[in-house]
């Protein structure tokens, strides 16, 4: 048992690893409290049972292509505002180095309770790990006229404000606290790196298959929430979603993703500062004038996160993780490519330079979408660190499964060390040296700053993991 700010927890030990899991870091968000900032959680009598995980936010599954191949797990609940802490050491003792882990999704999908993400190994190495879950979708990140904006990053800032008033209870150093995110998760860390409102509350970040430029405009971000309105009928303001049952709000949301996929006019869905928004519909960070003044990769060429060690990366072949399941790469033409890069607002200039080259424009599409919107910024986020220690690296190592290769999320079980439990995503033989490389230089850069590997100003090339 463990004593937190709100009451007592009871956890489990496996393997000399104590797992707390569900534990709430904020109220549940529900009726008018779905689209205010968290509040804390009430106490509660007793002890609370910390066993089982807890539930995730209201969201839809992936896409059957994409479904069949990475994990996801909804389980609907109004206590979805919880994390997870695994430790080796459950005492105010310990003070090991502590990770938090924010989850990907596209600001849309995903949880803390997914099998790749426990955090059992990484205390197992000694690193005390939370993962937590934050709002996603309109209730994390749709934009009103009445109510803050970034909910999900205020989500996320609330359990690093938990972590640093209880993480001594379980052994960790509220000191030494390094975040960690991928894809959404890893935009998430770029901003909270980049905040006014986060200052203190980490000393180190890891950045995996994210960029620093993905944000939009608040009078953009509401024009999708408007359409929303219309679409469901209710007034454009948070008190009247609100009143929406979350199943008709999901339903809404999906709905209009698909509108969108056919007809992402500006005019109609906004469109982000940078116009690189991968074709994402606007439901991501927004420049609010507080939690983000700025651009993420803005605020940081200005000295935001200045100090704050930094290991960001991607992996070598991003997007055909979308477009090889899905069928897109062997189906595009040079003029579908140009076409789709067009309506997400990237330059087509490497995808004619490698169309020249002979490649196909399939390959050449996801070449183009990897650097452009993951490699290049990556890259860019780091020369304006020169100060600052910063390490690159890439993922290379080559899933057989639907042709992905080193796709999008493919490097996540290496990181976490957790290659049994993503076979779907990896085949039946995924290389454990290349893990046990990947997770050392993780915990080790939580432990130490250093994962291992030249800093970005020592060296030209990125390191290649795999």
């Amino acid at each position: 048992m463990v004593s937190t700010t709100a009451g007592r927890v009871r956890g489990r030990i496996r393997g000399g690893v104590a797992a707390f899991l569900g534990i709430p870091y904020a109220a549940p968000p529900v009726g008018a409290a779905t689209f205010q900032e968290p509040r804390p959680h009430e106490p509660w009598d007793g002890v609370r049972d910390a066993t089982s995980y807890g539930p995730t936010a209201p969201q839809v599954g992936y896409p059957a292509p994409i479904a069949a191949i990475l994990d996801n797990v909804v389980e609907l609940g109004d206590d979805y505002l919880n994390l997870n802490v695994w430790t080796p050491d459950p005492s105010s003792e310990g003070r090991l180095p502590v990770m938090v882990w924010i989850h990907g999704g596209a600001f849309a999908r995903g949880s803390n309770r997914i099998a790749i993400y426990a955090g059992d190994t990484f205390a197992r190495d000694g690193v005390v790990c939370v993962g937590v879950n934050y709002r996603l979708g309109v209730p994390g990140f749709g934009a009103f006229p009445d109510a803050p904006d970034n909910r999900g990053l205020l989500d996320q800032i609330a359990a690093l404000e938990w972590v640093r008033d209880n993480i001594a209870a379980f052994g960790g150093d509220p000191a030494n606290v390094t975040i960690f995110g991928e894809s959404a998760g890893a935009m998430s860390v770029a901003s909270l790196l980049s905040s006014p409102r986060v200052t203190g509350l980490f000393g180190r970040a890891a950045m995996q298959s994210g960029n620093g430029i993905t944000v939009a405009d608040v009078d953009d971000a509401r024009k999708v929430t408007a359409r929303l309105a219309e679409r469901l009928g209710v007034p454009h303001a948070a008190a009247a979603f609100g009143e929406i049952p979350t199943a008709d709000l999901l339903k809404a949301q999906t709905q209009a993703v698909l509108e969108f996929t056919m007809n992402p006019d500006p005019e109609i869905w906004g469109k982000t500062v940078t116009d690189i928004g991968m074709g994402i519909m606007n439901i991501f960070p927004v420049l609010d004038g507080e939690i983000l003044p700025d651009i993420p990769q803005n605020r940081i060429a200005d000295g935001a996160g200045a100090g704050i060690g930094l290991l960001a990366g991607w992996n070598a072949t991003e997007f055909r993780f979308f477009f090889a399941p899905t069928g897109v790469l062997e189906a595009a033409t040079p003029e579908m490519a140009r076409a789709m890069l067009s309506r997400a607002g990237m330059p087509t200039a490497l995808l004619d330079e490698r169309l020249a080259d002979g490649v196909s424009a399939g390959d050449a599409l996801c070449e183009a979408i990897t650097a452009i919107a993951f490699a290049d910024p990556t890259r860019a986020l780091a020369e304006l660190r020169p100060e600052s220690p910063t390490y690159l690296y890439e993922f290379a190592w080559e899933s057989p499964v639907c042709d992905i290769r080193a796709g999008h999320a493919v490097e996540l079980p290496f990181v976490f060390d957790h290659l049994e439990a993503a076979h779907a995503l990896t085949g039946p033989d995924p290389d454990q040296s290349v893990a046990d490389a990947m997770h050392a230089a993780w915990v080790r850069f939580a432990k130490t700053g250093d994962p291992g590997r030249a800093r970005h100003t020592e060296a030209a090339d990125p390191h290649v993991f795999g």
